[in-house]
């Protein structure tokens, strides 16, 4: 099983930058690859970016790549999401989730129900 926490969310302007991190607790010996989704209220939820366990594969959503890096620090178990060049469209609540890594591919972006574990979430609000 495995906890997760995000922190790092707040309220920028467009074209500022935010680093979440997504904090992982792990009971069992399983290693998990690791996302960022989003949601707006009244939406579904999104894909942004995700990482394999050992951190080599990543894969992120068409709209925030060249401007958003997600990276990992296994030592730490922490996970993060730098975020460049922010827009308004990127103002969601973000949530770290975890998949056991047999079960990591692209596609996980696409069905956020095939996640073993979500964070709380964190806000992020960029204004224009």
């Amino acid at each position: 099983q495995v906890q997760l926490a995000e922190s790092g969310g707040g309220s920028v302007q467009t074209g500022g930058s935010l680093r979440l991190a997504c904090a992982a607790a792990v009971s069992s010996g399983t290693n998990y690859a690791m996302a960022w989704f989003r949601q707006v209220l009244g939406k579904d939820r999104e894909g942004v970016a995700a990482i394999s366990s050992s951190g080599l594969t990543t894969f992120y959503a068409d709209s925030v790549k060249g401007r958003f890096t997600i990276s990992r620090d296994n030592a730490k178990n922490t996970m993060s999401l730098q975020m460049d060049s922010l827009q308004p469209e990127d103002s969601a609540m973000y949530y770290c989730a975890a998949i056991r890594h047999q079960l990591f591919s692209r596609n996980w972006l696409q069905i956020p129900h095939a996640s073993d574990a979500w964070g709380q979430g964190t806000q992020v609000t960029v204004s224009s």
